[in-house]
């Protein structure tokens, strides 16, 4: 893929955070969503690659825009074929509340190297380089958490695992605990943290739990793109999710994922805050102008561009008033 393609996305992002960031604390998480999914789509249109989405906001028949299956981007034959999965607002209870952490992110591959999956649930792990090879979903969450540490040359209670704060992850979290954890709970958003564990200026050592399958295929395309480990398997909710899977050219459904089944080749990922957090900060307004925050991505370079751009409040909001 054309390296410019990574500004171009990024300005893809930038678009979505912008409208989302409208709704920031307003308690309309759904409003806050539908904003930043028509600012993506349209944005999409100006992007010269010829996209579909293979991770988007659920079925066609459930999703407005943006569902997986939807073409997007100029309908011209000589442009390249890339396949997008997006999340125009991960964390769209963090944006209604005025949480910390919302962002829009997006991952893009060339055609048929990003898993298309329904929109269901996944188990996860995700680390730094040092859990490459390391850790398994084959293991328990004290065996992963030992055997991580070791990696690292630390002791288990120097060790910071981030879980979605949810009923289902109960024993995970007294497992982690007992075996020496610090265990950092979070309400929503799980694809920052996960990046996070890439980076040295980060505490975060491992993400693990059961979260959504978009969102892990998000994670696993930036942390192919930082050298991380990212360990997956979908988690079906009934027949039809599976079969669905089967349909859409999964042979195995049920099996374990590793990175090169998420995402391979040339990948660029990128996310823009709406709501500042420990990745990112978020839609800041000083004066007459907005202030945004992305994160750049790319595989094949193995670059990482912190993108601060600054735009004309009033002209940007004009232009995208007709899509919101």
């Amino acid at each position: 893929m054309d390296r410019r393609l990574v500004l171009e996305y990024t300005r893809v992002t930038e678009a979505a955070a912008i409208s989302a960031a409208s709704m920031i604390g307003r308690g309309e998480k759904d409003e806050a969503d539908a904003r930043a999914v028509a600012a993506m789509r349209e944005a999409f249109e100006r992007v010269p690659a010829r996209g579909t989405i293979v991770i988007g906001e659920g079925e066609r028949d459930e999703a407005p825009m943006l569902y997986i299956g939807e073409r997007v981007g100029p309908n011209d034959p000589d442009l390249v074929e890339v396949d997008i999965a997006v999340d125009p607002l991960e964390g769209t209870n963090l944006c209604a509340n005025g949480g910390p952490g919302a962002m829009a992110v997006l991952a893009v591959a060339l055609k048929g190297h990003l898993l298309a999956a329904p929109d269901t649930y996944m188990s996860k792990i995700a680390t730094g380089p040092e859990g490459r090879g390391v850790v398994s979903l084959e293991m328990s969450p004290a065996e992963n958490l030992r055997a991580l540490a070791a990696a690292k040359k630390r002791r288990p209670d120097e060790m910071t695992v981030v879980v979605l704060d949810r009923p289902r992850h109960t024993e995970v979290i007294r497992e982690l605990r007992q075996a020496g954890a610090r265990v950092l709970l979070i309400t929503d958003g799980d694809v920052a943290p996960a990046v996070a564990t890439c980076l040295p200026t980060s505490s975060i050592d491992m993400v693990y739990g059961i979260g959504g399958a978009p969102e892990g295929v998000l994670a696993a395309s930036a942390l192919h793109c930082l050298g991380g480990e990212f360990c997956g398997q979908l988690r079906f909710r009934n027949d039809g999710e599976r079969e669905r899977a089967s349909k859409m050219g999964m042979d195995d459904p049920d099996k374990f994922l590793g990175l090169s089944d998420l995402c391979r080749g040339d990948v660029i990922f990128v996310a823009t805050g709406v709501t500042s957090g420990p990745l990112l900060k978020g839609v800041r307004r000083i004066g007459d102008r907005l202030h945004l925050h992305s994160l750049a991505l790319r595989s094949q370079t193995g670059t990482l561009r912190n993108v601060k751009t600054s735009v004309d409040a009033g002209r940007f909001s004009f232009e995208y008033a007709r899509s919101l």
